[in-house]
């Protein structure tokens, strides 16, 4: 007897593919639409009464790519005595040079190529999302984790004002998310490799000469055990030898004979290098170390000998390239610098306060990521301990779990709550949030999955929708009252041809950032700041709302200090009002030397003897 293939009926809806695959779509289109808005008035303030107060909007963005700064426009990056943070943190002003010399200094370039390396980041977790996410059945689409995660970054408005900054923190985060990626993609380099076969050709058919692979090597499907849960039931369904479809995704690497081994040592290379370059970036990248190290572990299968044959040739390049740099670079000519950095911070830590304070405050500040998403994460994370622990063999997820748990840990220990640093914790958040919608939304039958497909559009909705509504707030009004004052203040200096130019500031490198005038610092510097104006001798002080005492003591010795002018600029009450001081200098009394009567030496006669009548003339 035959069966005739059912046809659908012609009234039904569109099949849960297709709806997927246009879900899909639209997600990115809006996704790319909100990325594109980050582009708009780059010149423009910090937003000014946004929920974020961060101080790093008056100083980050100069200080932390001064070096490339001053080279492009002084032709050297090394001020003596004063601040130098590029000795220790090189990354960030090293790429920096490398666009000024195509684009000139300025804010917008400074800050395009931030939004190109969170370009960077987004395509990297799109990528890393798509390696580890599979649907759990035939009929359930492709993975909406990876359009769903671009969407909530591209909406958030946190995102927004931080990664539109030329600061530190966006890049850690592009080369842990690249670094993440090249662990993903480690392999055990074996010498053997057959000379008879082209890179893509068959393995050979007798391997009986051919050494023992490692867990990387092996497929973790052929010895019958089931796939993880994570990878869905196409992975499962190749683990038991079933024949391949057309709509299966492709598996997550090639076999390691189809690989040529130039390219399979390339991960290895690229984690090698990426590794120093974190710490290079921003020292609190050793921080973030576990979860690159889990993804290697877990691209082991999860065994300790082989994840040490992968990790052992990054982890020695990586120690060498970061020794090399500090011990030919840092110790013989900037030791003093690099480590003032480190005891310049050291005003804070969570040593000064009850521990349970400071953790308390490290954990509740992180609302400032979103309002909906983070107490949505602390859900998330409950329901996958108690619901749905299958997202625990996801390497990825757990990987971002421990990328979250590291950096809390450095904020609770360094204990400045500062908002830009909740940035780094913030991405691996979000895409956590992505993953386990996905995760709930492939639920086992029919009513259930329209049911939490319904509750998973919900939630995506309650993330993004308030956050696009505060980002188009901060696009349809950006404010230029730092972008003026700066001006303003430039066609001062410039109209001054008896002063020097070199401003003295807590924000001079911003203001070098915008007007290219000459800038030292105020308050930080391997130099008291006495020597430092003595040694520089500026003609110019800028200060906000106020002339603080110790500056008034180290420059009255010098100069007179005249108030020119002043200007509103941002919304701190501390820090709103920029002030300019015209430095006079001093003039110096001159010594008056009289000249002294000539006294001849006292007369001396023997006794009985009359003096001369030269000798009494005198």
């Amino acid at each position: 007897m035959s069966i005739k293939p059912q046809l659908a009926h012609p009234n039904a809806g569109p099949s849960p593919v297709r709806l997927a695959a246009i879900l899909r779509l639209l997600l990115l289109t809006v996704a790319a639409v909100l990325f594109a808005l980050h582009f708009f008035h780059l010149s423009a303030d910090f937003p000014n009464h946004s929920p974020w107060t961060d101080w790093s909007k008056y100083t980050d963005e100069g200080w932390y790519g001064e070096a490339a700064i001053r080279h492009y426009l002084f032709g050297h990056w090394y001020f003596k005595g004063d601040f130098n943070p590029a000795v220790a943190l090189p990354m960030w002003p090293a790429v920096e040079f490398l666009a000024f010399r195509f684009t000139g200094v300025s804010p917008i370039a400074a800050r395009a190529l931030t939004l190109g390396v969170f370009a960077i980041t987004l395509l990297t977790f799109y990528r890393l999302i798509q390696l580890y996410s599979r649907p759990r059945t035939h009929d359930s689409g492709p993975s909406l984790a990876a359009p769903i995660a671009m969407l909530l970054l591209c909406a958030s408005p946190f995102f927004y004002v931080f990664e539109r900054m030329a600061i530190l923190e966006p890049l850690l985060i592009a080369l842990t998310a690249l670094a993440l990626l090249a662990a993903s993609h480690l392999h055990s380099l074996h010498l053997f490799t057959p000379t008879n076969l082209s890179p893509r050709s068959d393995p050979p058919q007798n391997l009986s000469s051919r050494p023992e692979r490692s867990a990387v090597e092996r497929s973790p499907y052929s010895s019958g055990a089931p796939a993880p849960s994570y990878l869905g039931t196409q992975a499962s369904t190749a683990a038991k030898g079933s024949a391949p479809t057309a709509n299966k995704a492709a598996p997550l690497d090639p076999k390691p004979w189809t690989l040529n081994p130039a390219l399979r040592f390339l991960p290895t290379i690229a984690l090698g290098l990426l590794l120093p370059a974190m710490v290079l970036t921003k020292t609190t990248a050793i921080f973030l170390m576990p979860a690159i190290a889990y993804i290697v572990w877990a691209r082991a299968g999860y065994r300790l000998r082989p994840a040490i044959r992968l990790a052992i040739i990054p982890a020695i390049m990586a120690v060498a390239i970061w020794l090399a740099y500090f011990l030919l670079f840092v110790r013989p000519h900037y030791l003093s610098d690099y480590r003032y950095l480190f005891s310049a911070n050291a005003y804070t830590g969570i040593e000064l306060a009850p521990y349970s304070t400071v953790i308390l405050n490290t954990i509740t500040d992180g609302v400032w990521m979103g309002h909906v998403l983070y107490p949505l994460f602390f859900v998330v994370l409950a329901l996958a301990i108690f619901w749905r622990p299958r997202l625990f063999s996801n390497p990825l997820f757990t990987a971002l779990l421990l990328w979250t748990g590291g950096y809390f840990a450095f904020l609770a220990y360094h204990n400045n709550l500062q908002p830009r640093y909740y940035l780094v914790a913030a991405a691996p958040i979000t895409v956590l949030v992505a993953l386990a919608i996905e995760s709930f939304r492939q639920s086992s039958g029919r009513g259930m999955r329209i049911a939490s497909s319904i509750l998973a559009a919900i939630t995506v909705l309650a993330i993004a929708v308030p956050d696009i509504v505060t980002q188009l707030d901060f696009v349809l009004h950006p404010d230029y009252t730092f972008l003026a004052a700066a001006n303003a203040i430039k066609r001062i200096i410039l109209a001054d041809p008896t002063h020097s130019h070199l401003i003295l500031s807590i924000s001079g490198s911003d203001l070098t950032l915008m007007t290219g005038l000459p800038s030292i610092d105020d308050d930080f510097g391997t130099l008291d700041l006495d020597q430092r104006v003595k040694q520089y001798r500026p003609g110019w002080y800028i200060a906000w709302n106020e002339l603080d005492d110790d500056k008034m003591d180290a420059l009255t010795p010098l100069y007179h200090v005249e108030r020119v002018a002043a200007f509103p600029a941002m919304d701190d009450p501390d820090r709103n009002l920029l002030i300019l001081y015209r430095l006079d200098p001093t003039i110096q009394t001159p010594e008056v030397r009289t000249h002294k009567p000539h006294i001849p030496k006292p007369l001396v006669t023997k006794i009985g003897q009359q003096p001369s009548p030269e000798q009494l003339e005198h």
